[in-house]
């Protein structure tokens, strides 16, 4: 039996769409200060209020330049959420030019998912980003796609399960943070956590998406449902794949583009152009439909694409070509079809 989900008071509908820190912490090109700086400001102006970031975007850089801008916001004016689970280190003899080499970082990645690990983590979060407290907090990256964990991912699970889990319960039922989820690429973490911890609601990366959302409509859903955990959705666009990039999904692999991928998205091209739909558009509203998702959110790098997220967002995409993509079996017939969103 579902229950509401315990999250849902937080996400207001000035929450539900929000600015995604990867491609502020230099992850695919380089971008300068004052292009971030330019992107900040155009996502507020353009009414976003929710910010998601993390440490290990930049290694530090993504949330620098965060705080720089949301320090001067009131903060009870936004929703901001960050990760867990890796400490940052600085050394003379450091790895960040082979972990971000357009980030310049002078940190080391130590991968700590302990109860003291998470409270240092996010105390250190807190001073690079200069604020006074952080809402929403993901276990990060705890997950078999991560390949420079220490050892196997269900050995560093069952850390957390013992240490960083129940301290951050502890921390929302003080008050300390409001909600806490893990943040990950994969399945199998999230129905681990979700039936075997108190997640509030969690970070659902490269999951649900035009291309790729069976799995999380017929498994991940469900299992939510019936333990009152939401989703914040992100990597809509399979990090860029669906807009045109040359990339699909993150890690070591990702220029390794699955054939039927690219065939997948040829066809839904193919049928947009037909139905005069902005094809990044309809994606980003497809992820943000289910009622599982308390809110999506979209990188940007730049004003332009900043701009564009908002107003995909708001933007009708005529039934038909969500009725054309069932029949042709483009997307699950039971997957829900949006409705556009109003940024506040």
């Amino acid at each position: 039996m579902a229950r509401s989900m315990r999250a849902e008071h937080i996400f207001k509908s000035e929450f539900r769409f929000g600015l995604g820190g990867v491609p502020l912490g230099n992850e695919f090109e380089v971008v300068t200060d004052e292009e971030a700086e330019a992107t900040l400001q155009a996502s507020w102006d353009a009414g976003v209020r929710y910010f998601d970031v993390s440490p290990w975007y930049g290694l530090g850089l993504a949330e620098r330049r965060f705080g720089r801008f949301l320090h001067r916001q009131p903060r009870d004016s936004y929703l901001l959420s960050t990760k867990v689970g890796k400490l940052l280190k600085a050394s003379p003899h450091n790895r960040g030019a082979a972990l971000f080499p357009y980030a310049n970082s002078p940190n080391n990645v130590v991968f700590d998912y302990s109860a003291d690990g998470i409270r240092r983590s996010i105390e250190d979060s807190l001073q690079r980003l200069g604020i006074d407290r952080i809402d929403v907090v993901f276990v990060h990256d705890l997950s078999p796609d991560n390949t420079l964990l220490p050892r196997p991912w269900t050995e560093e699970f069952e850390v957390a399960l013992n240490g960083a889990f129940p301290a951050l319960s502890k921390m929302r039922d003080e008050g300390t943070i409001r909600a806490w989820g893990v943040g990950v690429n994969t399945p199998e973490p999230i129905l681990r956590v979700i039936r075997e911890s108190d997640p509030d609601v969690c970070l659902l990366a490269s999951q649900y998406s035009l291309v790729d959302h069976v799995n999380a409509l017929e498994n991940v859903f469900p299992a939510a449902r019936e333990h009152g955990v939401g989703f914040v959705v992100g990597s809509s666009l399979n990090a860029g794949f669906i807009a045109g990039s040359p990339r699909y999904n993150y890690g070591d692999r990702r220029w390794d583009i699955p054939p039927a991928a690219i065939a997948k998205r040829d066809k839904l091209r193919s049928i947009a152009d037909q139905y005069g739909v902005d094809l990044r558009t309809a994606a980003l509203q497809f992820s943000a439909a289910p009622d599982v998702a308390l809110a999506l959110i979209v990188g940007a790098h730049t004003t332009e694409q900043a701009l564009a997220n908002a107003t995909a967002m708001t933007t009708t995409v005529p039934p038909a070509f969500w009725n054309e993509l069932k029949r042709q079996g483009l997307i699950a017939a039971e997957a829900p079809v949006p409705n556009a969103l109003e940024l506040a």
